[in-house]
């Protein structure tokens, strides 16, 4: 029983990180090695998300013991009684040398695949070369800025070391030094993420429920991914006119056509043909290896947000079809959701969510639903901004969380502690990692859900949850006073602080940024409130959906008139659909009629064979033709050697019988 919830929370770790992966990744399509890397990284930190609550509540149980253990010696020194009698095992606990173990392995294991791995797979699924050592070389270069600027930061905090008196470098302190870098850049991300969605997760949700303000943003969600899809276009008939231009100049005997064919290759069938339709230019000029490899590398980014771009133009537009539904079935007197397109479902979705039911959940009840949950998540961003504000607090304890987990110690109630850190991380996990899924940055990074996300965009996200997960940990164990370097009280550490270690090392990062930064997260919040971004990013020229404003109003109307041109062009595909369906049913009934018919006939003719087919033998067996008049009159009437019906197990009369009639 101790390892029942352990190896259940382990379970449960990897089959959310391989649903995600799922939904998102294309397994078939992408690279073995893109899809390994993704499914670690995800599933490490669903590991941590997952077991840190019961890693807490170990440590709880190991302070118990060690308290009880120290408060019997000091008042019997010569006492037998085990502590262990005293403190209640959580029924979770297990062995001290699994918690230890553990960390280990996922904690330096994210860490090499954010830092060194996925940046060079991410570099090289962008890389233009063509060969291996080229597309390493492109990927060593393209990251050279990158890791020279770490470099660069961790050693001046090594001279600073260094010359700071009374501190000598080891190997557990240039731990520590990495450790602080890392989770200091991945403290600064968590800031900036949750201060965004600690406000807009509440807010989306009771935004959701106002379903003629759901219209509207995705009418004007629409009209935006309709110019972008636009300018995609425009880059990848750009991308086709170069390469006509190419394959013009480089035939089958060139150097570089095998290139040339690469590049060819990568374009999807619809683009293939609608280069090879193009004309060739007279006068064409040869390309260099260089120029190829820039090429290729335009063709991989124009390809990648041309895709991203049609796929969030195809989900937005069946977002969009489908609230135009739910508005037009609440006004509906009969309980029954009616689609205007129809849309093939699996039988068991069709029984298990039949339309009566969908009906009462899209038009009645699903807005009382996301309402209740806009109130509860509201209430907790409200709990994470004042817990990140006063978790320093440790005399009198103003840490909500804190507040929380401490009572709950007290009673020995293991399961609540385990319960409460899981919501607690559960909930700031999900604020930050919604953002990263839905963020879009310098128009490449997006995960679509139907497996309809790029290798590049799994690459980046798998990157910055490696990089958020272990600083959100150490955040989540100061705001329930875990940390006794923050919080500067004696308290047991857990055995992931213990892996972790502390920042120390840095006195400007220990006693500054990892106390006061989070104090950001206030204003950050109120900054989304009063939606300042929006309103900035809207007077600079950026369409941003603003209320009040001329530009959003005439967006939202033309993805209006979008929406109605893209409806019309489906009821002219279904009509034209079942008129061709109708054609083919009338033809399939024509020439079910005309066998039908055919079969009548020749069943009478069979009739009249089968009397004079009568084949016990091949020799014997006499054919229609040979019949004469004389015979049929003789079956007719009656006369002659034939009976009216002769069955078949009789022999044929033999031939030339009435030759002499």
């Amino acid at each position: 029983m101790a390892y029942t919830l352990f190896v259940v929370e382990i379970i449960s770790a990897f089959i959310l990180a391989a649903t995600l992966l799922y939904r998102y990744g294309d397994c078939y399509r992408n690279h073995i090695l893109v899809t390994v890397s993704v499914l670690t990284a995800w599933y490490f930190s669903f590991v941590i998300m997952f077991i840190l609550p019961l890693d807490v509540s170990s440590t709880f149980y190991r302070q118990c013991i060690d308290n009880s253990t120290t408060t019997t010696l000091e008042a019997d020194p010569g006492t037998t009684t085990s502590p262990e009698k005293h403190c209640q095992e959580p029924w979770s606990y297990v062995p001290d040398s699994v918690f230890p173990n553990l960390w280990r392995v996922v904690y330096w294991t994210s860490q090499c695949l954010t830092w060194l791995i996925m940046p060079m797979m991410q570099s090289y699924s962008k890389a233009g070369d063509f060969t291996v050592k080229g597309k390493l070389k492109s990927a060593l270069v393209d990251n050279a800025i990158y890791y020279g600027s770490y470099l660069f930061i961790c050693g001046i905090l090594l001279i600073y070391i260094a010359l700071k008196p009374g501190v000598y470098l080891d190997g557990s302190k240039i731990k520590a030094i990495a450790s602080s870098a890392s989770n200091t850049w991945g403290l600064f991300l968590l800031i900036l993420l949750l201060g965004y969605s600690l406000v807009e997760v509440p807010r989306n949700l009771w935004n959701n429920s106002k379903k003629n303000y759901t219209l509207t943003y995705t009418y004007f969600k629409i009209a935006k991914l309709s110019t972008d899809k636009c300018e995609a276009e425009e880059t990848v008939d750009e991308i086709l006119e170069s390469l006509n231009s190419v394959t013009a100049a480089v035939g089958p005997g060139h150097p570089l056509n095998q290139h040339v064919e690469t590049i060819v290759q990568k374009l999807p069938i619809q683009l293939r043909d609608k280069l090879n339709s193009r004309a060739p230019p007279e006068r064409p000029t040869p390309p260099s290896l260089k120029s190829l490899v820039n090429l290729h590398k335009k063709t991989i980014k124009a390809l990648h947000v041309l895709q991203r771009t049609e796929t969030q133009w195809a989900l937005t537009l069946e977002r969009v079809l489908h609230l135009e539904d739910v508005a037009a079935n609440a006004r509906s007197p009969d309980a029954r959701f009616a689609h205007s397109f129809h849309t093939p479902r699996p039988r068991l979705a069709r029984l298990l969510y039949p339309p009566l039911i969908e009906w009462y959940w899209e038009c009645l009840l699903k807005q009382y639903f996301l309402k209740a949950m806009a109130v509860v998540t509201c209430i907790m961003s409200v709990a994470v901004v004042w817990s990140e504000v006063t978790f320093f607090s440790k005399e009198p304890v103003l840490s909500i969380f804190a507040n929380i987990v401490i009572a709950a110690n007290k009673n020995y109630n293991y399961a609540a502690i385990v319960t409460i850190s899981t919501v607690i991380i559960g909930y700031m996990f999900y604020c930050a990692y919604s953002t990263v899924l839905k963020i879009r940055l310098l128009n490449l990074y997006y995960l679509a859900p139907h497996h309809q996300t790029n290798e590049y965009s799994l690459i980046f996200s798998g990157m910055m949850v490696c990089r958020l997960t272990p600083a959100m940990c150490l955040n989540f164990l100061s705001l329930v006073h875990m940390d006794s370097h923050v919080i500067k009280q004696r308290v047991m550490e857990t055995y992931y602080t213990q892996i972790m270690g502390h920042m120390d090392v840095l006195g400007i990062i220990a006693e500054g940024f990892n106390i006061y930064f989070p104090m950001l997260v206030v204003l950050l919040c109120l900054a989304t409130y009063l939606s300042l971004g929006s309103r900035l990013l809207s007077l600079c020229g950026f369409q941003q959906f603003v209320g009040d404003d001329e530009l959003t109003t005439d967006l939202v109307d033309e993805g209006r008139e979008i929406v109605k041109r893209e409806k019309r062009k489906r009821q002219r595909a279904e009509e034209s659909l079942a008129r061709r369906r109708e054609y083919n049913d009338r033809f399939s009934n024509y020439r079910t009629t005309r066998d039908n018919q055919d079969g009548a006939r020749t069943g009478l003719l069979h009739d009249v064979d089968s009397d004079y087919y009568v084949t016990p033998s091949p020799e014997t067996r006499r054919p229609y033709s040979d019949v004469t008049i004389e015979d049929e009159i003789d079956r007719r009437f009656g006369a002659g050697t034939l009976p009216p019906h002769p069955p078949r197990s009789m022999t044929m009369p033999p031939r030339g019988l009435f030759d002499d009639v």
